[in-house]
């Protein structure tokens, strides 16, 4: 059996948190071959274009396209996901091959309270602002 690479989970942490929308931590997991991390980077690809054509007049849907970037948020989620999996868990699925075991300390603790955090607040945000937008067709700004 040959060693493989070993897989640092509160790396994989910090690219979904950072780089989640587009789905860098899959890459850094499963390779250019992971059919979900090809979907983050499709989402935050609509996501884009609906920043784009938010500046003009526009729809509904594209509001809520720009407000609520599901490849973002999806990657937050699975940045928490991530980070609260158990070492021995993580190594059993990640590194299974390797010589090597895993030991998360603080650093990751960190990390998932602050993406908790921003997370949470975001998405308070994001609703506080679709709510004025369907309420009040954005008289508040």
């Amino acid at each position: 059996m040959t060693n493989s690479s070993h897989k640092n989970k509160t790396l994989a942490t910090l690219l979904a948190v950072v780089f989640g929308g587009l789905g860098a931590h899959r890459f850094y997991l499963y390779g250019f071959r992971d059919f979900w991390a090809w979907n983050y980077v499709a989402a935050f690809l609509l996501f884009a274009c609906a920043l784009v054509l938010a500046q003009g007049p526009h729809s509904l849907g594209v509001t809520l396209l720009t407000l609520f970037p599901i490849s973002i948020f999806a990657g937050w989620i699975e940045a928490l996901v991530i980070g609260l999996t158990p070492d021995k868990k993580w190594d059993a699925r990640h590194n299974a091959n390797s010589a090597r075991a895993s030991a998360s300390g603080w650093p990751l603790i960190l990390l998932l309270v602050l993406t908790f955090a921003c997370g949470f607040t975001t998405f308070i945000v994001c609703i506080a602002r679709a709510t004025d937008l369907f309420l009040t067709n954005g008289a508040f700004g």
